[in-house]
């Protein structure tokens, strides 16, 4: 959530930058409630001095043993008016705080203006694509050819967007998941945690708008309960109405789950294989940082999740996402895209945010500074990465004539020292 400190002191430039992004923001109504806010405070204010001038004179008369009661009936007619003008403050207050909930995240001044992914301003790229000297396959045709890829059995189960695993390839699914775990844990200083895959509708609206993303997450029906679209929503939780001490930040985590996604309004896109899908694993990255390191934290993040890619020798190049492709609650996102030679193109395997206090104001979520005042914390997240997708960019990477596909060498320990996957 904004501070609105912010738009009260630059107003129109927070909405110019926001538009940037896309989302038009509603000065007039802004405008409306903020001016029903000061006439409150104002009368408010007033009638407070009237009153304190009153019983300065109420004392005087009955000092002198003077008829104070016509003052005294005055004072009391103002106590009843400031408890009636503190009710109308509340609600204003109410619906200011509904009204910046829906808002999104200014845009940090280094993140380039934009429409759309097109606009995505490229960082680096590591490693060259390889050469195949024989016609190559996506994912799916490679996992289908091994005979260990199922998606005609995941459609009877639970239809569209799902998947079946099994044998060496559902192996090497959980074999990723635990060379993620043990690098960010032993090499990168997080702390392993395990979460619930469920989480309330104040938590889900800590780290986002549950108003305007609601459609994309799958509720329990009958409780007020969501399932995770990622660790991210549970483990940036864990701070929620707390005061971190000073000398605990920052604080690592790091969280394998299944994420569940609706996908509300991606019909038609990715339909074939394990790209989009209703469940996928994911390895989520968390810290919880000092403001004043939270810029420097990013980049040391994403160097985690990359860090990954590069221990398993896929090309990938890492990207600034534009203003009007940045996330709601973002100031500044890099993407992580491996390359898919069954695509010929680099997708998508992990996107590294910094939110600054956005998400943290949402959740109040505080810690004792040098001055031993409280100060919002600024909370960061990435992918380190998406199993699912770090599965598909193997298979096809490593994909050989014969249909088999060989183990990335990092992975062998975790596969009980096999190096190839072959036809069943």
């Amino acid at each position: 959530m904004l501070d609105v400190q912010l738009l009260r002191s630059d107003l129109q430039a927070v909405a110019r930058r926001l538009a940037d992004r896309g989302y038009a923001f509603p000065v007039a109504e802004f405008e409306r409630l903020e001016a029903s806010r000061k006439a409150v405070q104002t009368e408010t204010q007033e009638l407070q001095a009237r009153r304190n001038q009153l019983s300065k004179q109420v004392g005087q008369l009955k000092a002198r043993k003077e008829d104070a009661s016509h003052l005294m009936a005055e004072v009391n007619a103002q106590a009843d008016r400031l408890k009636a003008l503190e009710l109308e403050l509340e609600a204003v207050q109410v619906k200011l705080n509904e009204f910046l909930l829906d808002v999104p995240n200014v845009p940090h001044a280094s993140v380039p203006a934009g429409k759309s992914a097109d606009d995505n301003l490229e960082v680096r790229k590591v490693g060259a694509p390889r050469t195949f000297d024989f016609p190559v396959k996506d994912h799916v045709d490679v996992g289908e050819g091994l005979g260990q890829l199922d998606f005609a059995t995941a459609s009877k189960l639970a239809g569209a967007r799902f998947s079946v695993m099994k044998g060496e390839v559902a192996r090497l699914h959980r074999a990723i998941t635990q060379f993620m775990l043990d690098l960010h844990t032993r090499e990168h200083g997080y702390t392993e945690v395990y979460v619930p895959y469920m989480v309330t509708g104040e938590c889900a609206n800590g780290v986002s708008s549950l108003a305007k993303f609601k459609d994309d997450l799958f509720k329990i029906d009958g409780r007020d309960l969501y399932l995770i679209p990622t660790a991210e929503y549970p483990v940036t939780n864990f701070v929620r109405e707390e005061i971190v001490a000073l000398e605990k930040l920052p604080l690592k985590f790091v969280c394998h789950t299944p994420c569940f996604r609706s996908e509300a309004g991606s019909y038609g896109k990715d339909t074939r294989g394990m790209i989009r899908q209703h469940q996928f694993d994911k390895v989520e990255l968390v810290q919880i940082v000092h403001p004043q390191r939270s810029y420097e934290v990013l980049e040391e993040l994403t160097g985690h999740a990359e860090a990954i890619l590069k221990k398993l020798e896929l090309p990938y190049r890492t990207v600034t996402l534009c203003t009007g492709d940045i996330g709601f609650s973002a100031t500044k996102t890099y993407d992580i895209e491996v390359w898919l030679p069954g695509q010929n193109a680099y997708r998508e395997i992990s996107s590294c945010s910094n939110f600054e206090s956005f998400q943290a104001r949402r959740m109040q979520a505080r810690f004792r500074n040098e001055k031993n005042k409280t100060e919002l914390v600024h909370t960061l997240n990435g992918s380190g990465l998406a199993v699912g997708r770090t599965l598909v960019a193997i298979l096809e990477n490593y994909q050989r004539r014969d249909g088999a596909v060989d183990v990335p060498a990092v992975l062998r320990p975790y596969m009980g020292g096999a190096d190839v996957i072959a036809r069943r």
